[in-house]
């Protein structure tokens, strides 16, 4: 198979069924399973998301500080990272349905506990059993978007892995901001119609045609994740420009509400859920836009986006402007969607399928620390010295950050002028 064809051409002949072998003897499964084996990804993000506009909600009715709320945010990212030292290594040596399956039954946990929630404890909880089966669904669920597509259609498997996150992290604020407006019981309601889309997820998974692995020799089970040897610069590369970009995307979502209620006098939910959905619309329609584009394009595109991002979220602040801070979001979603797909698109192209869910996971751990530590510490820095400075604090660092990724893309020509 060329390496030249477009992913559109590969899809389509991918969607024109299961006569075709793949390189392995097996069938190539129909375009519209790959399509459907993304549905989880989609499904666990959603609710990764959906609690953003009701933070609000359970700030007036339990009571906690802008710090306290970056905590119960962060407390999604210790549970994400904790699932990617396991979840990664488990699928790659049992098979995917065995991480998804139970990461999802987690899910709908979450979902109860997120709908009766009366403390922070709990909140804490639902946002620690999120975070489990985020990481499951990375490392196993966007490695399965891969097995399911087959050898010639990885860049599909990429971007359609890539955008079925960023669309599933932007649906969930967007449903939640508009239930909780107009439905009763906003904390209950939302939860409710999330644990449909996970038990639809559920039976999609169920009906997968994903095969366990080939049994090999006895590996760790809980290890930091990495990549094969001579992948390292793959990782690295996808990680200095990702990591800005997902961190940049928490920020909104931990704090963005509190902007536009404390700083900018704007309380509707629906706006702060909306805020949250262009976002990560603009990081799955770019994907769309450059998949033709060579990954060091991409990547680089992705940085000077996460940079633009940071100068607006300062000149927002400052300026008390709405607009502004939506064209903020805006940047934040490309600079993340582009990095993803940069970062997902190498280590497609260059990690086998074995070590594929591992690396994915690395991945993500080298994206989601930083977009753990760096809102919490803006969250904290905000109640001592105020909103306005912390966002400028915090911009100015995630600043420098995507500067110096963009700086080592453009530094590194081998590997990352291929398409992604």
């Amino acid at each position: 198979m060329s390496e030249t064809r477009t992913a559109s051409e590969e899809a389509v002949e991918g969607g024109r069924g299961t006569d075709t072998a793949r390189t392995d003897g097996r069938p190539v499964a129909p375009l519209w399973w790959v399509w459907l084996a993304a549905w989880p990804v989609t499904a666990v993000f959603v609710l990764s998301n959906a609690a953003t506009p009701l933070y609000v909600l359970w700030q007036r009715d339990i009571g906690f500080s802008k710090g306290t709320l970056t905590v119960v945010f962060a407390s999604y990212i210790v549970g994400l990272i904790g699932s990617l030292l396991v979840s990664g290594v488990v699928s790659d040596r049992v098979g995917r349905k065995p991480v998804l399956l139970p990461a999802l039954a987690l899910a709908l946990a979450a979902c109860l506990i997120f709908a009766t929630a009366t403390g922070v404890a709990a909140l804490l909880v639902a946002r620690l059993f999120s975070g489990i089966a985020v990481g499951a669904v990375v490392s196993a669920g966007m490695a399965a978007v891969t097995d399911v597509a087959g050898p010639g259609r990885k860049r599909l498997a990429a971007l359609l892995a890539s955008c079925a996150m960023v669309f599933g992290a932007g649906l969930g604020p967007l449903l939640a901001g508009v239930l909780s407006e107009v439905a009763p019981a906003p904390t209950v309601t939302v939860f409710v119609v999330e644990a449909v889309l996970l038990v639809t997820a559920l039976l999609a998974v169920l009906r997968m045609p994903v095969r366990r692995p080939e049994a090999r020799g006895r590996r760790v089970w809980v290890r930091v994740p990495g990549v094969p040897r001579g992948s390292g610069r793959r990782l690295a590369l996808g990680i200095a420009v990702f990591a800005p970009g997902i961190t940049a995307t928490s920020f909104v979502l931990s704090l963005g509400p509190s902007l536009l209620s404390g700083l900018l006098g704007t309380t509707s939910r629906i706006v702060a859920g909306a805020m949250a959905f262009v976002m990560f619309l603009a990081a799955t329609g770019v994907q769309f836009a450059v998949q033709r584009l060579s990954r060091r394009i991409i990547l680089t595109a992705g940085a000077v986006s996460t940079t633009l991002s940071m100068v607006t979220l300062i000149v927002a602040v400052h300026t008390s402007s709405v607009p502004v801070l939506v064209a903020s979001a805006l940047l934040a979603g490309a600079g993340q969607g582009m990095g993803q797909l940069g970062g997902l698109s190498l280590l497609n192209a260059g990690v086998p399928p074995e070590r594929l869910a591992e690396a994915n996971a690395a991945l993500n751990v080298g994206g989601y620390i930083p977009a753990g530590v760096l809102p919490v510490s803006a969250g904290y820095l905000s109640d001592a010295v105020g909103l306005t400075g912390g966002a400028t604090i915090f911009g100015c660092v995630l600043l420098g950050l995507a500067v110096i990724g963009g700086l080592v893309v453009l530094a590194t020509r081998r590997g990352v002028t291929d398409p992604a």
